[in-house]
């Protein structure tokens, strides 16, 4: 039991690394995009570069923050009886319907390697004259894909510990007992 709850922490731990990383791509997206606006409006002179890459930025922030946010509940839910049941209840229909979320994943996980394989043995570029390789930022939606499904596998041991009756394995912020001290 110990080391199941060492690989759900580990895996979040990971998550919560590459969430607080990848966060900060907002704001180069955001210096990148007034410089593009500067140049444009301000010089009459505008960049080739800066629009390409915040969406690539942009691409590669929504592909690696999906662990983060299943990691801290952020995930958008239709909560109108979810939120009212208690709390094994939801457990259990976490449970039932991470069945889609997991067939989603593998379907994510196989496409977008098959996509990013085939980029990365092109060496794709974009096609635009800037002309920059993109399969590094296609590489990220299997990586992206694989943080999120290990999230999920977490997130689905935890309701299952719930459901069962045994307390929260996530340590407690005020020091109360987890579901490792109970075993």
């Amino acid at each position: 039991m110990r080391a199941l709850l060492a690989f759900m922490r580990a895996v979040t731990w990971v998550n919560d690394r590459v969430g607080h990383l990848v966060s900060y791509l907002v704001f180069f997206m955001f210096v990148f995009l007034l410089l593009e606006v500067f140049m444009r409006y301000v010089l009459r002179s505008p960049t080739v570069w800066t629009v390409e890459l915040t969406q690539m930025l942009f691409g590669a922030y929504a592909v690696l923050s999906g662990g983060y946010l299943l990691a801290h509940g952020a995930h958008v839910n239709v909560d109108i009886f979810y939120s009212r049941f208690p709390p094994r209840v939801r457990a259990a229909v976490d449970i039932f319907t991470s069945v889609l979320f997991f067939l989603f994943l593998l379907v994510l996980l196989n496409f977008g390697g098959q996509l990013a394989w085939e980029s990365l043995e092109r060496l794709e570029t974009s096609q635009s004259a800037w002309d920059v390789p993109v399969y590094p930022i296609k590489l990220m939606i299997p990586l992206g894909a694989g943080l999120l499904f290990l999230q999920g596998v977490v997130k689905l041991l935890n309701d299952i510990f719930i459901a069962l009756g045994i307390e929260d394995p996530k340590p407690q912020r005020n020091g109360g007992p987890s579901a490792e001290d109970a075993l």
